[in-house]
């Protein structure tokens, strides 16, 4: 359905920051201000069955923490929470469209899904920034989707489904976060993008920083992002789209009794980059990243996580993953697809050092998740989705956990 798809679209350009007068339901306006509403429900019900985590200190495993056999059905969101989300469009000044755009994000399913009275289901706030656009390109400032391998995420087919699912306790499930890519997040910035230039626009923002390890005591210097991306229609109505993203921050270590190189600097510094083309219902996707001081599930874990980051001697972990995806339109309202990814740590010297040290930390060396999805499309708002999604984590000590999921969900969009 075209109307679907382009709701899809908008939405997407939303999460990049890229107002768009067509995405929205307009409410109203007057005097040159107007007001509109855009927005998406998703329920997933979701079946997972999760080995045991092996025993041993070890890096954290997001699909269970459980000593033994790990069950659980359950209904939530998917990779995407619920959205609701409002736009104000004001006057065209001087050549200059300015925009605002707050985006509520909402969870359905309780934080501890098993109690009766359980209230408390997560509200998000992850858009609220204003927009300045005009022949020079675009100014953003405020709160909004970051730019390092945020087209990783947007590019994932899971991003509209619910491709890895997590034990209960999260907002949402993974999609392919840990799984091929990294958690690019929501945060505070002010952000300038060039006009497009025959397909080409270049992005550049300063970021409030996170810290890069538990250890990290300072964090007095912003965190610098980038991205460069590529869009065209070839002859014949082949879509091509290519991008590269990158990221550097440095921070101070603690000087606290006990921590590794105290006072010393750490640093985050990665690539990303992807390609996609599209023809005759056909769509195939390669991404992935590379980089030191990442992580393993969010750019730049802090303290969470079990601070992959960083090793216990306080170096830098150097961190890389890949995705890849193939689907293919059956019909104009079903479509197939697959997909496979990796996020990958490599050892350090002083991981090799203490592996077999009895009580040593192990951490993890790789996690890896392939998902399989059938879509349809009911009507222009509405779509259904039923997917499986296999999930394994390898840690350095050669230790192994498994998942498997089974999720059936719908989506309506406005």
């Amino acid at each position: 359905m075209k109307k679907l798809a382009s709701l899809v679209a908008a939405l997407l350009l939303a999460l990049t920051a890229i107002p768009s007068a067509e995405a929205a339901f307009v409410i109203g306006g007057e005097n040159g201000w107007q007001l509109s509403t855009d927005g998406i429900v998703d329920v997933f019900s979701v079946y997972q069955s999760t080995s045991p985590k092996p025993s041993g200190d070890r890096f954290t495993t997001f699909l269970s923490g459980s000593p033994d056999q790990f069950q659980n059905f359950g209904v939530k969101v998917g990779l995407l929470p619920s959205l609701i989300a409002f736009n104000i469009k004001a006057p065209t000044v001087n050549g200059v469209d300015s925009n605002v755009r707050v985006g509520i994000y909402p969870s359905i399913q309780n934080k501890n899904q098993d109690t009766r009275f359980e209230v408390n289901p997560n509200i998000d706030f992850r858009e609220f920034y204003y927009t300045a656009k005009g022949t020079y390109g675009e100014l953003l400032a405020g709160r909004a989707l970051n730019l390092y391998q945020a087209k990783n995420i947007l590019t994932d087919m899971t991003l509209l489904t619910a491709g890895v699912v997590p034990a209960p306790g999260t907002s949402t499930t993974l999609g392919h976060i840990g799984y091929g890519y990294l958690y690019t997040n929501f945060g505070p910035q002010i952000r300038y993008t060039t006009p497009d230039l025959n397909g080409v626009k270049v992005a550049f923002s300063v970021n409030e920083p996170y810290k890069i390890s538990s250890d990290t005591a300072k964090t007095n210097t912003p965190r610098l992002e980038t991205e460069i991306s590529y869009a065209t229609v070839l002859n014949g109505g082949t879509t091509l789209q290519a991008w590269a993203s990158g990221l550097f921050e440095t921070a101070t270590r603690s000087k606290a009794a006990g921590v590794a190189r105290p006072g010393e600097q750490n640093q985050s510094i990665g690539g990303a980059a992807g390609i996609e083309a599209g023809f005759g219902g056909v769509d195939l996707m390669a991404s992935g990243y590379a980089g030191e001081g990442l992580g393993m599930i969010s750019a730049q874990d802090g303290d969470a996580f079990g601070s992959s980051s960083t090793d216990a001697a306080g170096k830098e972990r150097t961190h890389f993953g890949f995705l890849v995806q193939a689907t293919y339109k059956l019909t104009p309202d079903i479509k197939i697809g697959a997909n496979y990814g990796q996020n990958r740590q490599v050892e350090s010297d002083d991981d090799k050092t203490k592996r077999g040290v009895g009580g040593s930390f192990s951490p993890m060396k790789k996690q890896e998740a392939a998902v399989g999805m059938v879509t349809y499309n009911f009507n222009k708002f509405t779509q259904f989705i039923v997917e499986y999604a296999y999930a394994q984590n390898t840690w350095h000590d050669r230790a192994t956990q498994h998942s498997n999921s089974v999720a059936i969900g719908t989506m309506f969009y406005w």
